[in-house]
């Protein structure tokens, strides 16, 4: 396979655009005419529609996905110097919005399949301490939380799923969002529901959490210019992303399926002694990434790229082996973490990925 053909990208947000481009276009002209740049009638109504679709009684925009995951831990009830537990390989994202909201994080590890908490991880890291936990659904894998809801409940700890990479992913007829108190959404421009931007919900059934939210979203106002809530700040999911949203929405589950498709060639194309995909099979898996687990990753790498196949590594660096924290965390041991992340390596996965250029990914992947 020569590599001066054009590299297969890992993702890529203009082709997404391009395939919708007379529906952007639209919306966009809509809220441009309308007058109405913040939380007008494209707001609202991308709030309504995503709550129906999931089934929650409540979806509450923000600016991003971070402050949805901060403004869901101070929804359901954390205040500064509270435990948070959570996994170490997702990007540092949980962590950060837990500094931001001033709580201590605990670290729990993985399970080696899915990459994802358990119930076992979990119980090992929990302390009396813990307010809550959180649960991210990696790569567009739905974790095993139903047993991590109960453990919560029966514990009177709060459960919050990081959904970012996982809209749309179902089990049983419930959707990822629906199991915990609240649940944090990124619309980032790659993500399986892509804003043209940055932008982010907290999606709950609970009437409290998400009118502190609402509340948190905008300085903490209970009335306009009335700030009684600690904690608030501008986080606003502007008109032009809830537009474009709304014309996205519609499509998703063809996406999330055609993802899951580009994904099986992957694991059926990759040799068993080489690596292994990490995916489960079903609507449990929406695919926002094919991700392989590799033991040779780094001369794999090499070779995929000589094939004009890009890759990335999602994530290179666990958060409690950030150097944000200097020493402070150097006796922490998460072995299937720290081990996961010497071997994990995405492949190219998006809705808008040719059969030919799926064809290239696998030829490359059976010659390793």
């Amino acid at each position: 396979m020569p590599s001066k053909e054009v590299l297969v990208p890992v993702a890529d947000p203009r082709r997404g655009v391009e395939a919708l481009r007379p529906e952007l276009d639209a919306a966009i002209a809509r809220v441009v005419e309308s007058g109405r740049y913040i939380l007008g009638p494209e707001h609202d109504a991308f709030e309504e529609e995503l709550s129906r679709y999931l089934g929650a009684r409540h979806c509450v925009a923000v600016a991003c996905g971070t402050d949805a995951l901060e403004l869901a831990l101070l929804a359901v009830g954390c205040r500064e110097g509270d435990e948070v537990v959570t996994a170490a390989n997702a990007g540092f994202y949980t962590t950060a919005a837990a500094v931001m909201a001033g709580l201590s994080v605990r670290y729990a590890d993985v399970d080696p399949s899915t990459l994802t908490v358990s119930v076992e991880t979990i119980e090992a890291a929990m302390t009396g301490d813990t307010r809550a936990v959180v649960v991210t659904h990696l790569y567009g894998l739905l974790a095993d939380v139903e047993p991590i809801a109960e453990a919560c409940r029966e514990r009177g700890v709060a459960m919050v799923e990081d959904c970012a990479q996982a809209a749309g992913a179902r089990r049983g007829g419930r959707f990822a969002a629906t199991f915990g108190d609240a649940a944090a959404f990124s619309f980032y421009p790659t993500k399986n529901l892509p804003a043209l931007g940055d932008g982010g919900a907290v999606v709950t059934s609970d009437d409290a959490v998400a009118e502190r939210v609402r509340s948190l979203r905008q300085y903490g106002w209970d009335a306009k210019y009335r700030v009684a809530q600690p904690n608030g700040r501008n986080s606003r999911l502007d008109e032009i992303q809830a537009a474009v949203l709304r014309a996205r929405l519609p499509h998703l589950d063809a996406w999330n399926e055609r993802r899951r498709s580009i994904a099986a060639r992957y694991r059926h194309a990759l040799p068993p002694d080489v690596g292994r995909l990490v995916s489960l099979e079903g609507e449990d898996y929406v695919a926002h990434l094919a991700v392989v687990l590799m033991g040779e990753r780094d001369a794999a790498r090499a070779r995929l790229q000589a094939a004009g196949i890009g890759t990335d590594v999602h994530y290179p660096i666990p958060d409690h082996r950030q150097p944000l924290w200097g020493d402070a965390l150097a006796n922490l041991r998460l072995p299937v973490t720290e081990r996961a992340a010497e071997q994990v390596l995405t492949l190219p996965c998006f809705p808008e990925l040719t059969d030919k250029e799926v064809d290239r990914v696998c030829e490359a992947l059976d010659e390793l």
